[in-house]
């Protein structure tokens, strides 16, 4: 038996990286007719960073509908006026977990208590993580007695190698396929009622004061249809190549050898 999805509050997932990354790839001129069929790829190296982190929210929102209705999930919520936002806010028995979402394809990522290193390079995710969960705790906490605090959640998408030398005390690491299984195997902290009127809260749109992005999902849809095109032309001049050139290669040593024989 399928389990139920979990109740949705609203927001769409990577909304706002979406939206950035149409507006930045409207720029990139389009591929020459032998840029296709070479596979040449149709992003930037500006609009890609923004298609990877699109890619990675789309992930952990497919990796959310796997928790129950006993949580509620809301995507792409607005914090302020000035267009930052919080990637995934998940409510449930376990508590209130702010996610911070990093696409890192193929890195290496090295974890301490205090530093998160992504191919040998300082990162900023734990203090944002950790901010993040702050802003929301104080949000959500209307009455001065209304206590609510937030966790702050790193997912890591695509990373080759994760490695702990040591866990931070106020910020949770994970792969994004570790996400489910953690925040279900939580202890229940919240009771129904102090949870349903903290969903109550995280679903008024007043809460968070800014406004949602409407990306263009079918414009984004054919542009990742497009990537992927391109990326299989790719993969296929690649076997082709590899294929041929041990074939050539062995045309001419007979070639020799016959000469010589």
């Amino acid at each position: 038996m399928t389990p139920a999805s979990p109740r949705r509050a609203g927001g769409v997932a990577a909304a706002s990286v979406i939206s950035e990354f149409l507006r930045v790839q409207a720029d990139v001129a389009p591929r020459s007719a032998l840029a296709r069929v070479f596979g040449k790829s149709p992003l930037s190296a500006d609009s890609r960073p923004w298609y990877l982190g699109a890619l990675g929210e789309l992930t952990v929102a497919e990796r959310l509908a796997g928790l129950g209705p006993e949580w509620t999930v809301q995507h792409s919520v607005p914090i302020g006026t000035r267009g930052s936002d919080i990637d995934h806010l998940v409510i449930g028995p376990g508590g209130i977990f702010t996610l911070n979402t990093k696409f890192h394809e193929g890195a290496r990522v090295w974890v301490a208590s205090r530093r998160l290193l992504v191919n040998g390079q300082k990162t900023d995710h734990l203090r944002n993580a950790r901010f993040e969960a702050s802003r929301v705790s104080k949000i959500l906490t209307r009455e001065p007695d209304a206590v609510a605090s937030a966790s702050g959640i790193v997912v890591l998408v695509g990373v080759k190698q994760l490695t702990v030398k040591s866990r931070p005390e106020d910020v949770t690491v994970l792969r994004d396929a570790e996400l489910v299984r953690w925040l279900r195997k939580r202890p229940a902290t919240l009771s129904p009622e102090r949870l349903a009127e903290l969903v109550r809260v995280a679903s008024d749109p007043q809460t968070w004061g800014g406004s949602r992005p409407t990306p263009d999902l079918a414009a984004f849809a054919a542009l990742r249809r497009t990537v992927e095109r391109a990326r299989r032309v790719r993969l296929a001049w690649g076997t082709a190549l590899l294929v041929a050139v041990p074939a050539t290669l062995f045309g001419v040593s007979q070639l020799i050898l016959q000469s010589l024989g």
